[in-house]
């Protein structure tokens, strides 16, 4: 895991930006400890391939206001919260803005689910 790319990512991130990574990084590295993170297309991914983008699961993205957290079959993942919003293809994300909207409950049990489409 490449996590020098990731960590200057998200300390070249303002805050509360960076506080929201920071917050949602462990979540992801406990969820997929056999993965494999990089920055692949410009900004943290993890992926279930040893290379970046070889079965990637799920992203982090930062903006001006807020950070998104996607799935890249995240509209295949039950949602019950009704958090993740359709985006192209077959992803889903959600947007944060403040490190209070990070659920770590509930992006881990997401992240399981992403983790048992990839692997059935």
């Amino acid at each position: 895991m490449n996590a020098s790319d990731i960590t200057s990512y998200l300390n070249g991130l303002d805050s509360p930006l960076r506080d929201i990574g920071e917050k949602i990084r462990p979540v992801i590295d406990s969820a997929l400890p056999d993965g494999s993170g990089a920055l692949w297309h410009g900004h943290p991914t993890w992926s279930l391939g040893a290379k970046p983008g070889q079965t990637p699961v799920c992203l982090l993205k930062g903006y001006t206001s807020y950070i998104t957290f996607g799935l890249w079959r995240g509209q295949e993942v039950a949602d019950p919260s009704g958090r993740l919003v359709a985006g192209a293809r077959q992803m889903a994300s959600v947007k944060l803005s403040r490190t209070d909207e990070v659920d770590p409950v509930l992006f881990g049990e997401w992240l399981r689910r992403a983790v048992a489409l990839e692997t059935k």
